[in-house]
């Protein structure tokens, strides 16, 4: 056997993203300088946990990290996939942070993955599981992933600090995607709404979709919000609520924004007064706003889903991909970089100045899932 090629990376931004596309293109890397100028250098705990996934999910995987964690080889295995997995993504980042990769990665594996993840459902950092549930899954069948198999199930809540929650992922294997023309994003039809408390009384949640549906209420009939109060061992560790709003568009386009309200993380200091959670009406009325100026923005998917379209259009067989999307945020920007690196796909970006979108056009790398058993 000839001598590995590793790639040679520095830094640490886009960790996950390097190590997912890494996998995808068989493509061993290097990364080095990771916050090697830090007080605290290094690779962080949620990130060791990002690389114990990607070792649960596959077979041959190869992971070496020096003694500072300030650099690492990975050598990406066969993506095997399997039944009843389990993986603690702690309480540093939310399941949401796993989620993304894990579905991609999940598509073109040996077998169809189901997958127990534990720790944080709902922060205001990472996408909530109710956006993966509601948003993000339907992405996929847009790319030809039949829906059979697909699944994200809530079985309990967590929110910081101290976690809690806990899902199960499904997902099929496919030979291949198929190349979507998807620039038609439609007039919003409804809004659904997916409120939860745990931990606190239900008239925080009461109080906050009565804030965000009053919005709603004025620009369109059809607003549903559902709600979920959970108690026990289902609202997780530690007291939050938190709300997940979804715009249905007459294409069949998802547009989605999601927070939650929690007492602080780690670093809050146990003299310290416990300083209040925020008034849900508040809450309400906040995210309505941001889901409002998400679907003013345009496209078929929100600024948060960018990243995930651009890398299922290049995975697609040597076929066009047309997409619509607003304004192009900095991961999807990123993103469209790392893909040119690791993929050699180059999209072609075209702005649309009658309805301030953007449309990108891709020929696929043409990946095929070579390790799934033959049916």
């Amino acid at each position: 056997m000839g001598k590995i090629q590793y790639k040679q990376l520095k830094g640490s931004q886009n960790m996950r993203l390097r190590l997912l596309l890494s996998t995808l293109s068989s493509t061993p890397i290097i990364i080095e300088d990771i916050r090697a100028e830090e007080t605290l250098p290094g690779l962080r705990p949620y990130e060791l946990s990002f690389l114990r996934l990607l070792e649960e999910v596959s077979d041959d995987c190869s992971v070496e990290i020096n003694e500072t964690g300030t650099k690492f080889k990975y050598k990406p295995g066969i993506v095997m996939g399997g039944r009843h997995l389990v993986h603690d993504c702690g309480t540093l980042r939310s399941i949401g942070y796993f989620l993304e990769p894990l579905i991609v990665l999940g598509l073109f594996g040996k077998k169809p993955l189901t997958i127990k993840l534990k720790g944080i459902t709902n922060d205001s950092k990472d996408p909530s599981v109710d956006t993966f549930q509601k948003t993000t899954l339907p992405i996929l069948k847009q790319f030809g992933v039949p829906p059979e198999g697909l699944e994200l199930k809530i079985v309990n809540r967590g929110v910081p600090p101290k976690g809690g929650g806990e899902v199960i992922l499904s997902v099929p294997i496919v030979k291949e995607l198929e190349a979507a023309i998807w620039i038609d994003e439609g007039l919003v039809r409804r809004i659904r709404g997916y409120s939860f408390s745990a931990r606190v009384s239900s008239q925080f949640e009461n109080e906050m979709l009565h804030k965000a549906r009053g919005i709603f209420n004025r620009l369109l009939p059809d607003v549903h919000i559902y709600t979920d109060h959970k108690a026990g061992v289902q609202a997780g560790e530690s007291p939050g609520y938190g709300i997940t709003l979804v715009a249905e568009t007459t294409s069949g386009c998802c547009i989605s924004a999601d927070t939650a309200v929690y007492r602080g993380g780690e670093e809050e200091d146990e003299f310290e007064e416990k300083k209040e959670l925020s008034p849900p009406g508040d809450i309400g009325e906040k995210i309505a706003a941001t889901l409002l100026a998400e679907i003013e923005q345009g496209g078929v998917v929100d600024s948060t889903h960018q990243g995930l379209l651009f890398l299922l259009c290049a995975l697609c067989p040597p076929d066009v991909s047309k997409v619509r999307v607003g304004k192009l945020s900095p991961y999807g920007i990123e993103v469209l970089r790392h893909i040119s690196d690791f993929l050699k796909v180059k999209f072609s970006i075209k702005p649309d100045p009658a309805t301030n979108t953007v449309i990108l056009k891709c020929v696929g790398c043409g990946l095929k899932n070579l390790s799934r058993k033959a049916s």
